[in-house]
Parts: C-alpha cells; sequence; structure tokens
C-alpha cells in the first residue's frame, strides 16, 4: 500500500492549486477519475472576484456577498475570504496567469450584484481554461505524482480518523488503497443532477457522497444555483453566456422583443442570479416560450469579439452571429452551493479529511452564491487548508452558523418505478426539484429516489459508482429542501413563497 503526506482527490482549480502548495509541505498524489484537465475550471467564463480597484474595498466586498447571501453567509468566512483576495489575486499572477488588462492595469468588469466592477479576467470570457492550463503545467512540471483514470470509492477511516482512500482503476475495474496523514476532497459538484446543466459529465457528487458515507456533515444541500443565461439552440449543449454580457450592457427580451426584467427586479439584468433565473422562468411561462432573448445587438462589435471571443465563436459555428442577431437563452444548473461542511480552515468533522472547492459548503455563499465568489473561494481557502496543516496543534476556529441536524429520512413507498438512469434521474431533479420547487413534487421525487437507492446493485465501474453518488446526492437535496419550508436564495418554494425568520440557520445531514 502506497503512502503520501497528502492526497488530493479532483484535478480542478481546487486540486491543482492545493497541490501545488501542498508539495511543500510533503509528498503529494493527485487522483482524478479521467485526466488531469477534465474539470468545470475550464468551462468558466465569469472570472474571480476581488477588491482590488480604486473605488472598491473589502468591506464593500463583504456588504455585497452578505446581500446576496440571503441570510446565511457565515460573515466570519466571508471576512476571511474578502481579505486575502488580494494575496491570492497575487499567487495566479506569480504562478503566471495573464489577467486581462486596460491601459497597462488590471482589467475589472461588472457582473450581477456586485455594486462596482471588480472582475478579473483571463482571456475575455475564457477565464477558466487560462487558471486550469496554467495550473495544470505547473503541477506536471512540478514532479507531483497524478494518478489518471482512478476514481475514488471509500474513504478509509479508523476510529474517527481519516487513513487513506480506495480508489477504481476506471479502466482495469481494480481497485487500490492508499494511505495518508491528509485527505483533501476537491471533486467539484454535481450539475449532472439536473437534465440542462453548465456543468461537464465529470460534476457527479462524487465527493460529498464519499464524505457522506464516511461520517463527514453535509449541509446547505437545498442551494442549487441555476445560471440564469445559458444558449438555447436545437441540437446544441448547454452553453453558458456569461454574467460578463449583462454587465457591459446586454438586455433581456421576451419572444416579443420586450424589455421585461425590470417588471421583476429594481436591478434589471444586473440583479441576483436567483432572481434572474425566476424572473426568466416566469417570462418563459407568461410567454409559452422555452427561452427568451439576450440582446447585445447594440453594443460595439469589437466590444463583443474582444470581451467575449469564445461566446461569439461558439454562436458563430453554430450559425448565430451575436453581433446583429438576439441569443436565445434559458436557465441551467450550474453550482452546487451546498456540500460537505468545514469550518474557516477547510477541516471537515473527521481528522484529517478536508475539503476545498464547490465540494465543499464553507459559509461563504450562504443561500445564493455571488457570481465570480467561487474562484476565489477556492484560493483562500485552499491556502488555508495547507496553512492549517502546518500548525494542527493549534486549536480551531469554530463555526458560528445556526445549525439543526438531521439523517436521510426512511422511505417505504411500495409502487413499482422504471429502474433508475441517469436520464431519468436527470428529468426528475429538473422537474420536482430545479428552479420553482413544491412539496407535492418534491415528495414524490424523494420517494422515487428511496426506491431506485433500494434497487442498485454494487457498483462496480464508473459509470455505475457516478450514479450510485447521484442518487445519494439527489436525495441528500430533496429531502432537505422539503424540510426548508421557505423561500430564501435559489430554494424557492411556491408553496411557502417568503423568507422566514425562523428558517435562518443550516440543515446538515449526518449518516445513521
Amino acid at each position: 500500500m502506497s503512502y503520501y503526506d497528502c492526497i488530493i482527490v479532483g484535478s480542478g482549480i481546487a486540486g491543482l492549486y492545493t497541490a501545488l502548495l501542498a508539495k511543500e509541505q510533503g509528498s503529494v498524489l493527485l487522483v482524478t477519475k479521467g485526466k488531469i484537465d477534465d474539470c468545470n475550471t475550464k468551462f468558466a467564463q465569469g472570472g474571480i472576484a476581488a477588491a482590488i480597484g480604486t473605488n472598491d474595498s473589502p468591506e464593500l466586498h463583504f456588504q455585497d456577498t452578505i446581500a446576496t447571501g440571503s441570510g446565511l453567509c457565515d460573515e466570519e468566512v466571508v471576512r476571511i475570504m474578502v481579505d486575502e483576495a488580494a494575496g491570492r489575486i497575487a499567487d495566479l499572477v506569480n504562478l503566471g496567469l495573464p489577467f486581462d488588462t486596460l491601459d497597462g492595469e488590471v482589467a475589472l468588469a461588472l457582473e450581477s450584484a456586485h455594486s462596482v466592477p471588480r472582475i478579473l479576467h483571463a482571456g475575455g470570457d475564457a477565464t477558466g481554461k487560462h487558471i486550469e492550463v496554467t495550473l495544470s503545467n505547473r503541477v506536471c512540471s512540478s514532479g507531483i505524482e497524478v494518478l489518471e483514470g482512478y476514481l475514488a470509492t471509500k474513504i478509509l477511516v479508523e476510529q474517527g480518523e481519516v487513513r487513506g482512500v480506495k480508489a477504481l482503476d476506471c479502466h482495469t475495474g481494480s481497485s487500490r488503497d492508499f494511505e495518508c496523514r491528509y485527505l483533501i476532497l476537491a471533486t467539484g459538484g454535481a450539475g449532472q443532477l439536473f437534465k440542462l446543466t453548465t456543468n461537464s459529465e465529470i460534476a457527479t457528487g462524487d465527493g460529498v457522497a464519499l464524505a457522506f458515507r464516511a461520517g463527514a456533515e453535509v449541509v446547505g444541500m437545498e442551494f442549487f444555483q441555476f445560471h440564469p443565461t445559458v444558449l438555447c439552440l436545437p441540437g446544441v449543449i448547454p452553453f453558458l453566456i456569461s454574467e460578463v454580457v449583462r454587465g457591459e450592457g446586454g438586455i433581456l427580451r421576451n419572444a416579443a422583443g420586450k424589455r421585461f426584467m425590470s417588471e421583476y427586479a429594481p436591478q434589471a439584468e444586473l440583479a441576483p442570479r436567483d432572481v434572474m433565473a425566476r424572473s426568466i422562468a416566469c417570462e418563459m411561462e407568461r410567454t409559452g416560450e422555452n427561452h427568451v432573448f439576450l440582446d447585445a445587438t447594440h453594443l460595439p462589435s469589437n466590444v463583443i469579439t474582444t470581451r467575449f471571443p469564445q461566446i461569439y465563436r461558439f454562436c458563430l459555428k453554430h450559425g448565430l452571429d451575436i453581433t446583429n442577431e438576439l441569443i436565445p437563452v434559458a436557465s441551467a444548473a450550474h453550482y452546487m452551493i451546498g456540500g460537505v461542511k468545514v469550518n474557516s480552515w477547510g477541516e471537515t468533522n473527521l481528522a484529517g479529511l478536508f475539503a476545498a472547492g464547490e465540494v465543499a459548503n464553507t459559509g461563504v455563499h450562504g443561500a445564493n452564491r455571488l457570481a465570480s465568489n467561487s474562484l476565489l473561494e477556492v484560493l483562500v481557502f485552499s491556502k488555508r487548508i495547507i496553512e492549517k496543516m502546518q500548525k494542527m496543534d493549534k486549536p480551531t476556529a469554530g463555526s458560528q452558523r445556526v445549525e439543526i441536524y438531521h439523517s436521510l429520512k426512511q422511505r417505504q413507498p411500495t409502487w413499482a418505478v422504471t429502474p433508475p438512469n441517469l436520464s431519468a434521474l436527470q428529468q426528475l431533479l429538473w422537474d420536482e426539484a430545479g428552479i420553482i420547487r413544491s412539496e407535492e413534487g418534491l415528495a414524490r421525487a424523494a420517494d422515487t429516489l428511496a426506491i431506485w437507492q433500494r434497487s442498485l446493485s454494487l457498483p462496480i465501474d464508473r459509470p455505475s459508482h457516478e450514479l450510485s453518488n447521484l442518487i445519494l446526492i439527489g436525495r441528500l437535496l430533496i429531502e432537505a429542501a422539503l424540510l426548508r419550508q421557505e423561500s430564501r436564495g435559489t430554494h424557492f418554494r411556491s408553496d411557502f413563497s417568503r423568507s422566514l425568520p425562523e428558517w435562518r440557520r443550516h440543515i446538515v445531514f449526518t449518516a445513521e
């Protein structure tokens, strides 16, 4: 059995950045179920939020984050994130990331719910790709051991302490155990839960499922963010149309060509994402269409081709010239706000187990993520994980979150259902746990998922492990959404449409 000081599972920005930092502390193994560049990071168009502008401040960034989080942000960790932002941006610059500049200074863009321009980009709308390439090149040249094509299937725990991880060789079907002092989960989100998603096929909730089964606490699973503007063309995969298009002045119009967002929110096209997604859903229902339009035709064509080059080229490839044609858009699942519960040092309740990135719930995002905070969150708290490893003898800071604990509800439905498969699961979650939810639909989905989970055979390969993980994550999401009898942030219940003060608390799940 191989032993390492630190094993990291996942090769997005969280896994790569943490691996580079951990290398200075000892031996490192990075495990990824695909290739090193198979991740969601490279699809991130938006950018990184940081208060580095002359008219900005960490305090203003803090206020915007808290306001967007709908009363559930952990103020302590938000303070940490905004205060340490400039240092982490400097780290990326030192690693060689080419941020866009204007007149010799870093260019800053405006996005939804930010009060001032503070979004840094690289390559216009190709920030994620530049980060992934920069970090993966560094990892590959650093001597860090990378194990591609291995899916982590079990966290090895002894007496409440992590000892390592079991991983499946996706090519041969054999399994290997790897021992470590510290295990860091950096596996990303679970966008494949839904029929329409901006996420790549690797986003199957593996890390949350691993952690939950091992005894780690999971929190905030009812909160899943839907990106409001995703390209909607027949036969074309969902493709994200960045927030920056609206930040530069893009306008949403309905099928009749009427601008409508000001009727739903005073910030119009720059309203928070949860408001945007619900408003678009309501407008589509009102007009009977399956999309609305994003209009950028009034912008100078050189702004479009230089600020959104990826979007421009992708649309043009599919016959749409966005310099003079409207962009058909609808909402799609985008970001898992809930995840493995961690403190301000990235620690879980299991000794030796840490989590970073979308798989983790630090408390920064609350009930609704502020645009472009996620990449910053990764950098800040990944760095803190390594700092914590250096001083493990020091006391851990406690969380200030008000919480209620639950285990997964035992359900005994008796009716027959179609055997589980990925397509059926995605349709179920889209229909019953999407942008607008109700008790009737959630209860129906909960019973179906319980039957599916009991009917699953022991997973033997990557697809069967991923389906098992997604069904578990789906159950956690649905049960949390049923418990939260209110509407808050990304969680909207048509039968409980108001936010209630008694629900300003977090739902935490633990395995029985």
